[in-house]
């Protein structure tokens, strides 16, 4: 098979994965879309992927890698919480999600050589689904920016959250923004990717993505800072603008950041931190603390948890919370240890990321975008393959006439 039919199919199964991890749940479309058809697409995206990455690795060669590795333990109190069916048999569902995930991502990890590649196929991909959201936005405003979320951006041609928006805007912009300044892109081409996406995660007023953002590309950043003068020439620069936006339109910033909300509401993130107290609150036996009380819909008493800890602690247990803890620290270890590089950077950004984000949005505990980014950072810190030296011949005594015979009588 060619390197780049090989390299065309593993980029379209990465983007089915992508498209499983969407959701299904959302702002109401221009069309409107039956929820079941809706879940049918995405998990036919996550079937499809699989097979296409058993098609294009049929003889199952997997790179070694702790972060998947740990993945598929957390499928053990997964299983374990689930099999009870005291979530429904959705729970059940979910595992098997996952367990199909994973499987995908081992088979793909044959190609994860600390290059850049997934991080293109990751910007290519986000930029499509950004490029629908823009669309519907430009096909019908109002139901792209509806009164029932605050006038936020929301997907219109797919049921898309302001939160998810933010999400992929924020990461496709650091991303592009450090490709940038490791000349592996030009200027147009980042440019054409970074200020559509300002714009949407602009619209979108998703504090956590933008804190996010900037965050993650100060740590990317910092670790070139040593290494690379466009590094050091862009963050002189992002400390300038900063200060001038701070002083200039400190009451504008402060306003979008507020998004019309008290102050109460405000440092009660949302109303969240009430959920936080109930889930913690709330009795549990044993088993549920070890092992949680099986996958569900990240929610609890009919509320969004918003939180990946709290929703791993009560879906998987303080074994689920142990597991995932161990996939940020085996990540953000291995990338400490890494000498500085933009794979190394791109790597920290992501990690940063998903670190952030999971104090008020939940993931890390099951099949959602949040591994996938943590999937690029590995595939960013694993070590290329190398080929085997060739055996040197070892000159020796001259063999006798007879003992060159290949058969033996």
């Amino acid at each position: 098979m060619g390197t780049d039919h090989t390299s065309k199919i593993v980029g379209t199964a990465w983007g089915l994965l992508i498209l499983n991890t969407l959701g299904s749940t959302g702002a109401k479309t221009i069309v409107p879309l039956p929820r079941s058809l809706i879940q049918m697409v995405t998990m036919g995206a996550l079937a499809v992927a699989f097979t296409l990455a058993l098609a294009v690795n049929p003889r199952l060669r997997i790179r070694a890698s702790a972060f998947v590795f740990l993945l598929t333990l957390l499928l053990v109190p997964s299983v374990i919480s689930s099999a009870d069916l005291e979530s429904g048999f959705g729970a059940l569902f979910r595992c098997a999600r996952l367990a199909l995930f994973v499987g995908t991502l081992w088979l793909l990890s044959r190609w994860w050589d600390g290059g850049l590649t997934f991080v293109r196929h990751h910007i290519r991909i986000y930029f499509a689904v950004l490029a629908s959201v823009a669309a519907g936005a430009v096909l019908s405003p109002g139901a792209a920016m509806p009164e029932l979320y605050g006038g936020r951006l929301v997907g219109a041609l797919w049921p898309l959250t302001p939160p998810q928006i933010g999400q992929y805007a924020a990461v496709i912009i650091g991303l592009a923004v450090l490709l940038l300044l490791g000349r592996r892109t030009d200027r147009v081409s980042a440019a054409v990717v970074i200020v559509p996406a300002l714009v949407l995660l602009a619209l979108t007023h998703t504090r956590t993505a933008t804190l996010g953002l900037l965050i993650g590309l100060v740590l990317a950043i910092g670790s070139l800072f040593l290494t690379s003068a466009a590094a050091r020439r862009f963050f002189a620069w992002a400390v300038l603008c900063a200060a001038v936006a701070a002083v200039g339109f400190g009451s504008v910033l402060r306003a979008w950041f507020l998004r019309g909300q008290s102050e109460e509401n405000f440092t009660s993130l949302t109303g969240r931190a009430k959920v936080w107290d109930a889930l913690l609150a709330a009795p549990r036996t044993t088993s549920e603390h070890l092992f949680g009380a099986g996958l569900g819909d990240k929610s609890f008493g009919g509320l969004p948890i918003d939180n990946s800890w709290l929703a791993v602690y009560h879906e998987q247990g303080m074994t689920g919370v142990a597991l995932v803890a161990a996939v940020i620290v085996v990540l953000g270890g291995v990338a400490l240890l890494r000498p500085p590089s933009l794979p190394r950077a791109c790597a920290i950004f992501l990690i940063s990321y998903c670190a952030i984000a999971s104090y008020t949005e939940a993931g890390l505990g099951d099949a959602s975008p949040y591994l996938l980014h943590l999937a690029v950072a590995a595939s960013l810190l694993a070590v290329p393959a190398t080929a085997p030296a060739a055996t040197a011949e070892v000159p020796g005594r001259p063999v006798p006439r007879w003992a060159q015979s290949s058969e033996v009588t």
